[in-house]
């Protein structure tokens, strides 16, 4: 085994990252090595470079990055053998850089990273059909995220195998279904976690144990609302258009529909805010909405005059909490829904360079703005 290993490594915030060797970590009791193949960058990774976002001074020089596949090569004493984690073990994963103090061993951006168990998910290759290293990477955050929203908001989700018994025997989905009453929003649905979010909102339409008929969603361009219809929208509006808000409160009424639940992927609080608000006045219940970027100070988390609680998604800060939350969102339902071709990654990852080397240009870019794609950076072969 190697002791040292290709790291970029963020020197101090507002600092381009640096190629650096640095010693390979051993797993602790409850920790996997795993030797990266390819990461994927989200927006967080250029907030964090730019700001020191969630890292402690005291950290730095650290290794940033969340999204990751690769190859497990060690695996902690601790690790419970029903888990089927093993050397040689394909996986995607979420790091747990935040929860670590953004200890570098635990960055995504170098060539070994320590991974907890539970924060990974085992590659499907039933039928001869393996996800490859750059699809695989572009999961962990968008799954997290939108299963977490929906959880946040009290939704109960169906699992994996009763939504995918419900869908091989039901008629193609109309937002009319019967017995079904409401509509769940996804703003921001061709965003990494939007798409994510329409792909599970989909689930949960189909799912016959939800009030849910139908999944509106928005999006910016044409190409990027054809995508987002793709993934399993019924109804999608043009976050561009101020009117926007009154257009989808006018389209549920018209399909018979509520809207009390929407995950704000990316995008304005207040025009989510305007639609969910929009039916308080029907039946006096509390609309929810999830929001993914940070709500702000003078939100608050529930307004009483509009009727809407919005809260913020994230993980439990609980560790034991938190790690049962990803082991459930990762391991088991990812997993499932994988297996049985449930969902599919989104939206599709392009490639940005080959080596670490290629990390800034990619955080370069992912600056700029993208969207309909996950940038992907291939760390090796």
């Amino acid at each position: 085994m190697t002791t040292h290993h290709l790291a970029a490594i963020s020197p101090g915030p507002g600092q381009p990252l640096e190629l650096r060797t640095r010693p390979t970590p051993q797993p602790g009791p409850n920790d996997l090595l795993i030797a990266v193949k390819s990461i994927a960058l989200n927006p967080a990774d250029h907030i964090m470079q730019d700001t020191g976002l969630f890292i402690p001074d005291t950290s730095y020089p650290t290794v940033q990055g969340f999204d990751l596949a690769g190859l497990v090569l060690e695996v902690g004493d601790a690790v419970p053998q029903n888990a089927s984690l093993h050397p040689g073990t394909r996986i995607a994963a979420y790091s747990a850089l935040v929860w670590k103090a953004c200890s570098p061993d635990y960055g995504a951006f170098q060539e070994r990273c320590l991974v907890p168990w539970q924060h990974a998910v085992i590659l499907p290759d039933e039928d001869g059909h393996e996800l490859t290293w750059n699809e695989a990477a572009t999961l962990p955050v968008s799954v997290q995220v939108a299963l977490s929203a929906w959880d946040a908001m009290g939704i109960p989700r169906p699992p994996a195998a009763a939504a995918a018994a419900a869908a091989a025997t039901a008629l193609p989905s109309t937002p009319d279904q019967i017995g079904k009453s409401q509509a769940l929003l996804v703003w921001g649905a061709s965003s990494s976690v939007g798409s994510m979010g329409v792909q599970t909102a989909r689930l949960l339409c189909d799912s016959p144990t939800t009030p849910f008929a139908a999944v509106y969603a928005t999006a910016g361009t044409p190409r990027s609302r054809a995508y987002v219809a793709s993934l399993g929208a019924d109804r999608i509006f043009d976050y561009h258009d101020p009117l926007t808000p009154r257009e989808i409160v006018d389209t549920a009424r018209k399909d018979g529909l509520t809207i009390r639940h929407c995950f704000l992927a990316m995008g304005q609080l207040a025009a989510c805010r305007a639609v969910v608000g929009a039916f308080r006045g029907e039946d006096q219940v509390t609309g929810k909405i999830a929001s993914a970027p940070p709500v702000p100070p003078d939100a608050g988390v529930v307004d009483d005059g509009a009727g809407v609680e919005t809260v913020f998604v994230m993980p439990a800060t609980e560790e034991a909490e938190r790690l049962a939350q990803f082991r459930e969102w990762l391991g088991s339902w990812l997993r499932e829904s994988l297996g049985r071709g449930r969902i599919r990654p989104s939206p599709e990852g392009r490639v940005v360079g080959k080596g670490l080397g290629a990390v800034n240009a990619g955080l370069d870019e992912l600056r700029r703005g993208v969207s309909c794609v996950k940038l992907v950076v291939e760390v090796a072969e």
